[in-house]
């Protein structure tokens, strides 16, 4: 089951005003701790951080609302970003990468998810390959890519750690998006 939070509407709750930008490093904290209360009260695992109400994403609020987010429920949440537009790409991609964190995101319009941050090349191919074929061994993924099973295995490893993908017995699943 997925939880969608909209952060326009925890933005505007946050600053107490009709407010589009997610700037300055107390506003990103303070909508990253609502996002923590939501998620406080929630059973899911997947948490859809919904950005398309939001005009504005500075360095330092991408820091706050994605980076610390993922740092701080690394060992207890799946997050999906959606609604972003490009310029939002660039800041949060750019403060991921810093971090060496990354991030599910699905573009408008699709519901194939693409990755933010800092993963290898390996695990980049992986996580395409899960998304566009589904649940995959690690020997499937191997096959399919045609790579060594070793090679496999270390991507799956980097993907589950980024909790990028979910793995249940022997196969990894895409990080649910909708």
């Amino acid at each position: 089951m997925i939880q969608t939070i909209r952060i326009g509407h925890l933005l505007r709750e946050a600053v107490a005003a009709p407010y589009r930008n997610l700037v300055t490093r107390p506003t990103g904290a303070a909508v990253r701790s609502r996002i923590e209360e939501k998620l406080a009260g929630s059973n899911c695992l997947t948490a859809l951080l919904d950005f398309s109400g939001i005009e504005l994403v500075d360095l330092s609020c991408a820091d706050e609302v994605v980076a610390k987010l993922l740092l701080a429920g690394r060992n207890a949440y799946f997050f999906v970003l959606q609604g972003l537009r490009e310029d939002h790409h660039e800041a949060i991609d750019h403060v991921l990468i810093h971090h060496r964190l990354a991030v599910a995101a699905v573009p408008p319009g699709s519901r194939e998810p693409l990755l933010l941050g800092w993963v290898s090349p390996d695990a980049r191919q992986a996580f395409a390959c899960i998304c566009d074929r589904g649940p995959l061994g690690a020997g499937d993924v191997a096959r399919a890519l045609g790579w060594l099973d070793s090679r496999s295995c270390d991507a799956l490893r980097d993907l589950t750690l980024h909790r990028l993908v979910r793995p249940i017995g022997e196969l990894y699943h895409p990080v649910p998006t909708a």
